[in-house]
C-alpha cells in the first residue's frame, strides 16, 4: 500500500492533524502500529474500534494518517451547540448523533462511506470500565452492508492510561506506549443478518484484543488501567455495568429535570 500523506485540501483538518502529531510528540508516547497496510487505499470502509478511554481516537485516527486517509467520526451532536466544535466539525466532515434522531445520522454515515470515505464507529457506543469488549451495536454491519463497504477491525491498547472513566488523567509527557493494530476488512453480505454479522465482528475484536494485550509488555497488579482478568483493579464486566446502568440513571434524571426546567420557563 501507499504511504502517501492526505492531501493537503481541508486546511482545518490538515491544521488538526499538525497540532495531533505535535501533541503526541509532547507526550512523548510509544504509539506501536501494526496492519496499517489493511486499509484499502481509496473507497469507503468502516473502521470499527474499542472503546477504553477519551482519546483512543486519537492514535486510532494517527494510524489512518500514516496510511494516506482521513478518519470521518460520529461525535454526539451535543457538541454542536460548542461554537469552536460547530466550526470543526462542518469542516472535518464529521458525522453529529442526535440520539433521538438516529436515522439521519445513519444515513449521513452510510452516504459518507459510498462517497469513499472511511468512518469511524465504536461498536459498544460508550467507554467499557471494565476495558473488556461490550456488547455490540450493530450500526457498523448495517451502515457497511447498506453502502457496500468493509469493516477494518481495529484495537487500541494503552490510550486509556492516559484519561479513562474512573481513572488518573495523564495527559502530559507521559511516555507510554500505546499499542494499535488493524485488521484484515471484513466483507459484510448484504443480506446477511446484521446481528450475526455484529458477532462475527466482535469474535474478531476480542481475538485481536487478546493478541494486542499479549504484546503489550507488562500489566501491573492492581493498576487501574489493567483488567480484573489480567490482576488489575479495573471493575469486573459485571461491576462495570451496574456502574453504567447507575450512570444513565442518573443522566436520565438530569435530563428529565433539565426539559421540566426548560418547561417551566417556556409557560411563564
Amino acid at each position: 500500500m501507499s504511504q502517501s500523506r492526505p492531501q493537503s485540501r481541508e486546511p482545518v483538518f490538515r491544521t488538526l492533524e499538525l497540532i495531533a502529531n505535535g501533541l503526541v510528540r509532547a507526550q512523548g508516547l510509544d504509539l506501536r502500529f501494526t496492519g496499517i497496510q489493511n486499509f484499502p487505499e481509496t473507497g469507503g470502509a468502516v473502521l470499527a474500534v474499542n472503546h477504553t478511554g477519551y482519546v483512543d481516537f486519537l492514535p486510532a485516527a494517527i494510524g489512518l494518517y500514516r496510511a494516506g486517509r482521513r478518519a470521518r467520526f460520529m461525535i454526539k451532536s451535543e457538541v454542536m451547540d460548542v461554537a469552536i466544535m460547530r466550526f470543526l466539525v462542518n469542516h472535518t466532515k464529521t458525522v453529529p448523533v442526535d440520539r433521538s434522531e438516529g436515522a439521519e445520522a445513519y444515513r449521513a454515515a452510510v452516504d459518507s462511506l459510498r462517497s469513499g470515505e472511511i468512518v469511524v464507529v465504536y461498536p459498544e457506543a460508550t467507554i467499557s470500565r471494565s476495558f473488556e469488549l461490550k456488547g455490540f451495536k450493530t450500526g457498523a454491519a448495517r451502515m457497511a452492508a447498506e453502502a457496500r463497504v468493509p469493516i477494518v477491525p481495529a484495537i487500541v491498547w494503552g490510550a486509556h492510561r492516559q484519561w479513562t472513566k474512573g481513572g488518573k488523567r495523564n495527559m502530559g509527557r507521559s511516555k507510554l506506549p500505546v499499542a494499535v493494530r488493524y485488521g484484515l476488512p471484513i466483507a459484510v453480505d448484504s443480506a446477511a443478518d446484521p446481528s450475526a454479522e455484529t458477532a462475527r465482528l466482535r469474535e474478531v475484536m476480542k481475538t485481536m484484543l487478546l493478541e494486542v494485550q499479549d504484546g503489550y509488555g507488562t500489566h501491573p497488579a492492581g493498576e487501574f488501567w489493567v483488567p480484573e482478568r489480567l490482576g488489575g483493579s479495573a471493575p469486573t464486566i459485571e461491576e462495570a455495568a451496574t456502574i453504567e446502568a447507575e450512570e444513565a440513571e442518573r443522566k436520565a434524571e438530569a435530563r428529565a429535570r433539565k426539559a421540566a426546567e426548560k418547561s417551566r420557563r417556556g409557560t411563564s
